[in-house]
């Protein structure tokens, strides 16, 4: 049978008078509609003229038939507009090309409409009712098949409550409710929606019939509503069972690891005190985990018992650089720093105290401010650890070396500052040293972050009104970090006005960055600060727009800002405004960073080396600790680049990407490691390249290879504020190198640390179930084999050689028959050969390995971990997620075995009596070293 070759005979029949001869041409084309559209747009018109007649019996068929024409034609609008008008003939459950266009086009219309109408409900557009109709059918689509997450997905988007709570109920909330909050967190974009969202999701978190009181804790945090967190922690352990008690415990820990210090306060000043009588202070527990010292003391002692330094790669880098030129003496000593952060291993510094002494000024800052990394987290000794360094009433020291140990005790002190801050503000207004205000500032602001104080705000402001270049620029900074998130309109007009007055660029770039941090987290609300930073005249205030992109965005992918930021890197006119858009790019991505390579592909091929060298930061933020081939692959033809500024960037990169990294999981690891030792010893490298491969072997092995720094998420996946903070500062060092020691900030530990209800550390075991190799460290640098030196034969007289050979044959026979009785049998080929294989036969590699407590378990390798069930110790937590983990024992009746912990000597309270803790000591510890003092002269 001959096929229909053409329409011409169907579209005539439109022209009848009959409106029978009509419906039946209708019907005809709608069949044949999809093969030949292109012959029927000739008619279209005839077809709407139908479909507008109200007289017309088949409307909804005119119109059906006109939307598909249109469709094919392109013209979305129209078509979807003519599919709303064919009514129930517009069938959504076909399976078609068609239909999934048309009802994605017609969500698209319904979420415009109704976001519209949550935002500006006065200049809203009435909604069709149409659409709704569709939109509802599609919701009652999704139920009967069972798909819910769908449902969500639509109307997340649609900010349909209603749907989303049915959702759960229906689809259920096990399987739901985990789905909606990562949504909520990831997807949407409008922070008062998102709000709404997490007091939903906290209602029906508490509905389950076992409440879910870590994601109640999550969401609580991130709506800043600390009083319901002090009620919910009051709660927990007020009812009386241990288990709640501990979870009470885990929420603690994880508050600490993810509110700021006002938060936490706040929470702290809620909860009750204990009362007089009570055997075992609860609350005081409570309490002392929210103020950081006890995950501080249970990490630091993850760090010293693990401390793999591989100091030869310290040591030979030290040796090929020129100590006389300031910045490889800064160099190496930032690498020590990064090395040894939170480790409290001076042994470098001990080795090479000549080295050391040759630091000079900024130099001599740095190297002391070094001891604030290597000792970070020793709250309770970090003024005595200082104290030869730190100004003194009638004792004149290096003024580059005073201040540099005020910047230390900020960092030792970071973001727990409650012990120190008093003593900064003495410093500060004693003071009218610059070099001494300047450490004052970053101590200042590095202890004193996120505090909203408004007295040490005040403190800074005078150092900054004094137009001290070198004081001001760290005032701005200083100032930045203490507001952070505060979006405070009187700080940010204040700083603003004084960076429009003064004419020292350092302070302007200084004010600028601190703008940023004021913004920290405030996505939609800072747009009007950003467009106004954006159009500013002054390039340096552009700058500091781009970084509020960073901060007020980070984290969220948002589409908006990286539109903005892909604008700027390719249109502003200064140099330094491009690069800092671009570096942007990786604080926006983070969570996204699979991404990042394909976007920054043709930024990193640009002619402009400043964006080139920004690429390689975004590549290194966005994706640090990956191990991601995309981001390597983008970055090594960048460690070849003919600028040198722009391979310092790919070496930093590079090492960033790289941390925890070892060959099993990427092949690259041990190549860029020997890379940096080659570009460190060649003569003819720039010194700029040398200081990024230097920094670059501090930051892979950052640590003792226990610290990452991309833990740019907490655990539970709230954005780590000190972490986002710390590396936007750490991108400063481009202009002053002292800055790099903000990098620390970002550095967490990566182990599972189980503790009790007394929060002492048992004896535990638990699974990981990847071979051990996979995540195994990586292999110690070997020092160079010895080189032997040949002697040369010494000639000799043929008489003499002849009565030597006499002598040596007469007493080689002699020895032969002594020796014939004792020699051994000889051993057959076969044997040698059987020997040989067994030797040569690689073993089986193991497929799991058992772990104990204070065990290194990076982030790839927590999928892997399981605990026994049938275990004394179980976590309360569900989801391992590493960090400290509190522990459930199952045999309370049973003595513990504890671990005798190596930082219990430098605490300043005495230890337990051995029954109350019913410790098993089983080795003696270590004395602790001889005090150590920089060989810093007087100047």
């Amino acid at each position: 049978m001959v096929g229909l070759t053409s329409a011409a005979g169907v579209i005539a029949l439109l022209d009848e008078h009959d409106d029978d001869l009509k419906v039946y041409a209708l019907q005809k084309l709608n069949g044949i509609v999809d093969q030949f559209w292109a012959e029927i747009s000739d008619a279209v018109s005839k077809i709407e003229i139908m479909y507008e007649d109200t007289e017309f019996k088949d409307r909804a068929l005119a119109a059906l038939v006109a939307s598909k024409v249109y469709y094919h034609l392109g013209e979305f609008d129209d078509s979807l507009n003519f599919a709303l008008g064919a009514g129930n003939l517009f069938d959504l459950s076909l399976k078609s090309e068609y239909v999934d266009t048309i009802v994605s086009k017609c969500i698209d219309k319904y979420i415009a409409a109704r976001v519209q109408e949550q935002q500006d409900p006065q200049n809203a557009e009435a909604m069709d009712s149409r659409l709704k109709a569709v939109v509802e059918k599609m919701f009652d689509r999704c139920y009967q098949d069972g798909e819910y997450k769908q449902a969500v997905g639509i109307a997340l988007e649609a900010h349909r409550l209603d749907v989303v709570e049915h959702s759960i109920k229906a689809g259920g909330p096990a399987v739901i409710l985990p789905y909606v909050y990562d949504l909520t967190m990831t997807v949407v974009q409008d922070q008062a929606y998102r709000n709404t969202l997490l007091h939903l999701l906290v209602d029906q978190f508490r509905k389950l019939e076992e409440p879910d009181y870590v994601a109640i804790n999550q969401c609580l945090v991130h709506l800043g509503d600390h009083q319901a967190s002090a009620e919910l922690l009051q709660n927990l352990v007020s009812s009386g069972t241990q288990a709640d008690l501990l979870m009470a415990y885990q929420l603690a820990f994880d508050l600490e690891n993810n509110a700021t210090q006002k938060y936490l306060t706040k929470v702290s000043t809620a909860l009750p005190a204990d009362a007089a009588d009570t055997p075992l202070p609860k609350f005081a527990k409570v309490k002392s985990i929210l103020s950081g010292k006890e995950t501080i003391k249970l990490q630091l002692e993850f760090l010293c018992r693990n401390n793999h330094t591989d100091m030869l790669i310290l040591k030979d880098s030290k040796n090929v650089l020129d100590a006389r030129l300031s910045v490889y003496h800064s160099a190496v000593t930032f690498a020590n720093a990064f090395m040894n952060a939170g480790t409290t291993s001076d042994d470098f510094l001990r080795q090479n105290l000549e080295w050391l002494s040759r630091a000079t000024n900024w130099s001599k800052f740095s190297a002391t401010a070094a001891l604030g990394v290597i000792h970070k987290g020793q709250l309770s000794r970090g003024l005595s650890l200082l104290a030869p360094y730190l100004p003194q009433d009638g004792v004149t020291a290096s003024p580059y070396s005073e201040g540099g140990s005020l910047f230390a005790l900020g960092l030792i002190h970071a973001n727990h500052g409650d012990e120190v801050l008093d003593y900064l503000r003495g410093v500060l207004k004693e003071t009218q040293i610059e070099v001494l205000q300047h450490g004052a500032c970053l101590g200042l602001g590095t202890a004193g972050m996120a505090t909203d104080n408004d007295d040490i705000y005040e403190e800074l402001k005078n150092v900054l009104f004094s137009d001290s270049a070198i004081g001001g620029e760290a005032a701005g900074l200083g100032m930045g970090m203490v507001m952070l998130g505060t979006a405070s309109e009187k700080a940010l007009d204040e700083m603003l006005q004084y960076a429009h007055e003064t004419q020292h660029e350092k302070i302007i770039r200084g004010l600028a960055v601190g703008v940023s941090l004021v913004m920290y987290g405030k996505e939609d609300a800072a747009d009007v600060l950003i467009e106004r930073l954006s159009a500013d005249k002054d390039p340096i205030l552009r700058y500091g727009g781009m970084y509020t992109i960073a901060m007020a965005y980070a984290g969220t992918g948002s589409n908006k800002a990286i539109r903005r930021l892909l604008h700027v890197a390719v249109s502003d006119v200064n140099d330094d405004v491009r690069r800092a858009a671009v570096t942007a790019l990786g604080f926006i991505m983070f969570r996204s960073y699979k991404q990042v390579p394909r976007i920054v592909q043709l930024l990193s091929e640009s002619y402009n080396p400043h964006v080139r060298y920004g690429a390689c930061l975004a590549l290194g933020i966005s994706c640090a600790g990956t191990g991601s081939l995309d981001a390597i692959e983008l970055l090594e033809p960048m460690t070849k680049d003919n600028v040198d500024f722009v391979r310092q960037g790919a070496f930093i990169a590079l090492a960033m990407v790289l941390m925890q990294q070892n060959e099993a999981q990427s092949p690259k690891a041990a190549s860029v490691r020997k890379m940096y030792e080659e570009v460190i010893k060649k003569k003819n490298e720039d010194a700029l390249a040398k200081f990024g491969a230097v920094l670059g072997q501090g930051i892979i092995d950052a640590g003792t290879k226990e610290n990452r720094c991309s833990g740019w998420t907490s655990r539970s996946g709230h954005s780590n504020m000190p972490a986002i903070v710390g590396v936007a500062l750490f991108t400063q060092f481009w202009y002053w190198f002292p800055a790099s020691h903000f990098l620390s900030l970002a550095f967490t530990p990566t182990a599972i640390i189980g503790v009790n209800a007394d929060l002492n550390l048992p004896e535990i075991e638990f699974t990981s179930n990847a071979r051990p190799s996979l995540f195994a460290y990586i292999p110690p640098t070997k020092p160079p084999a010895a080189v032997t030196v040949e002697k040369v034969a010494t000639a000799v007289l043929s008489t003499t050689a002849k009565a030597q050979a006499k002598a040596k044959k007469a007493k080689s026979a002699e020895s032969d028959a002594m020796e014939e009785d004792e020699k051994p049998e000889a051993k057959s080929e076969e044997a040698k050969e059987e020997e040989a294989k067994i030797a040569a036969k690689p073993k089986k590699e193991a497929q799991s390995e058992k772990l104990g407590n204070l065990a290194r378990v990076v982030p790839a390798q927590l999928k892997y971990i399981s605990f026994d069930k049938d275990a004394r110790y179980v976590p309360v937590k569900k989801d391992v997620t590493g960090g400290i983990v509190v522990l459930l024992d199952n045999k309370p009746d049973e003595p513990e075995n504890l671990i005798a912990t190596t930082t219990s000597a430098v605490e300043s309270t005495p230890p337990a009596s051995a029954a109350d803790t019913k410790m098993d000591v089983e080795e003696e510890e270590a004395p602790l070293p001889e005090p150590f003092t920089y060989p810093f002269g007087d100047e």
